[in-house]
């Protein structure tokens, strides 16, 4: 008789992370998002704002998965992603000015996306990587700017973006993990996954439907 696959826990309610997920044949169990100030320390680096985002979001979910019948023996998975150009960490902007401030930023040069995927065992034990990728952006005319801000598609975005949807016609290099830039990098998940000992290849003969 084949062993019941253990739980799996999103901490997040991005439809993009779920997807991704999806994508190596992975189901989340429940998703939990974690709400947690997302408000970057003074002289906080980008990366490590990151790696310390996406923890506190799998403890948050940990936390709340431990007090959920059936989900106390949980794998909790988060991801955050943190755009800067130079040191300056751009926001996830919520207002069309936050937008445009950070298009224009980008507009013509390179920046880096930082996303930090991490995980709780059942046992407690805590693992994190964090991706960059360096995306440079072809010069925006006022047209493109306009119409993409116009779109609202930026709403809720790091650097006021997303990559799999219009802003990918405004990628001319991307160096890195694209996985990591839309939000959750599929290598690395599989990798922190699989070596705590949960089977990610179990699903892929039926993805959607293994549990």
């Amino acid at each position: 008789m084949t062993a019941a696959r253990p739980k799996l826990v999103l901490a997040s309610a991005s439809p993009r992370r779920l997807s991704l997920l999806e994508q190596i044949g992975l189901r989340p169990d429940a998703l939990l998002p974690a709400s947690v100030d997302e408000t970057p320390a003074r002289f906080e680096r980008p990366r490590a704002l990151a790696e310390r985002l996406a923890l506190a979001k799998a403890d948050a979910g940990r936390a709340v998965a431990t007090d959920r019948p059936g989900l106390e023996e949980s794998f909790v998975l988060a991801a955050d992603t943190v755009v800067a150009v130079g040191r300056r960490i751009l926001p996830k902007a919520e207002t069309a000015d936050e937008a445009a401030e950070c298009l224009r930023l980008l507009s013509g040069r390179a920046h880096r996306v930082f996303t930090g995927v991490a995980m709780v065992t059942p046992s407690g034990r805590k693992r994190v990587r964090v991706v960059e990728s360096r995306v440079r952006f072809k010069r925006l005319s006022s047209v493109e700017l306009d119409s993409y801000i116009k779109s609202d598609e930026w709403r809720g975005k790091a650097g006021a973006y997303a990559i799999q949807g219009i802003a990918g016609a405004f990628v001319v290099r991307l160096v890195g993990s694209y996985t990591a830039v839309v939000g959750l990098p599929l290598h690395e998940t599989h990798a922190l996954l699989s070596g705590e000992g949960f089977p990610v290849a179990a699903g892929w003969t039926d993805p959607l439907e293994a549990k």
